[in-house]
């Protein structure tokens, strides 16, 4: 049904939604993939489909250690900018590992993912340069904005990794799939069959409402359809 992941997310954008992809995991055993719900767009019409790149933050005490056994300790903002200028086109940014303390993303870094043609950020934290962010477009999910810079505060350790958010795993190159409902991780050895589905729910949901549009009652569609 789709031939490369820009026609895989073009097709996702236009016809589906976390949630019915969800409803349709939960039927493959898969019950556990929503983010927490703080994770929310900066603006709520915003919609981000793509591959996951995790991301594994910490805090710190400085933005420079010398003192410091690690190479991260006397670098500001540890591997931040490794991890940023690595991703790739419809690749989502995604963000965790440490206290909620500060911004992890901005500005200047949403207008280098958008340079990469990245498919935007996920952060399990706050990001800041909220209107920047507003008018670049980039889809950008966070906790809210909050200008606590992370220079002194936070670095990155890794990226490419499994990480957690929530006590839901993702891997790089799972589907990162969210809107103003929540944000979806579909695992990518379920997803074709995951999709396929979901597309077919969503068609026979656009009936189930054109029924109830008609007068069937809830009941009566349910028992036709299957799906409500």
């Amino acid at each position: 049904m789709w031939k490369d992941d820009d026609e895989l997310f073009g097709l996702m954008r236009q016809r589906l939604f976390p949630a019915v992809v969800g409803d349709i995991l939960d039927t493959m055993g898969f019950m556990r993939q929503f983010l927490h719900p703080q994770i929310k767009p900066v603006e709520s019409r915003m919609v981000i489909a793509g591959r996951a790149m995790p991301v594994l933050e910490t805090l710190c005490f400085d933005a420079v250690n010398e003192a410091g056994k690690s190479e991260v300790a006397r670098v500001p903002f540890g591997r931040l900018f490794e991890a940023l200028d690595d991703l790739k086109p419809n690749e989502v940014y995604v963000a965790t590992g440490c206290a909620p303390q500060f911004a992890l993303w901005g500005g200047l870094m949403t207008t280098r993912a958008m340079h990469l043609k990245a498919a935007g950020a996920v952060l399990d934290g706050w990001s800041r340069d909220t209107n920047e962010v507003l008018e670049l477009g980039l889809p950008v999910f966070s906790y809210g904005g909050y200008a606590q810079d992370q220079g002194p505060r936070g670095k990155v350790v890794d990226w490419r990794i499994p990480v957690e958010i929530n006590a839901v795993r993702i891997n790089p190159g799972d589907i990162v799939f969210g809107d103003c409902d929540g944000v979806l991780v579909i695992p990518k050895e379920a997803e074709e069959e995951a999709i396929r589905k979901a597309l077919e729910k969503a068609s026979t949901e656009n009936r189930v409402r054109d029924a109830i549009n008609q007068g069937m009652s809830t009941v009566d569609a349910f028992k036709t359809f299957g799906v409500m």
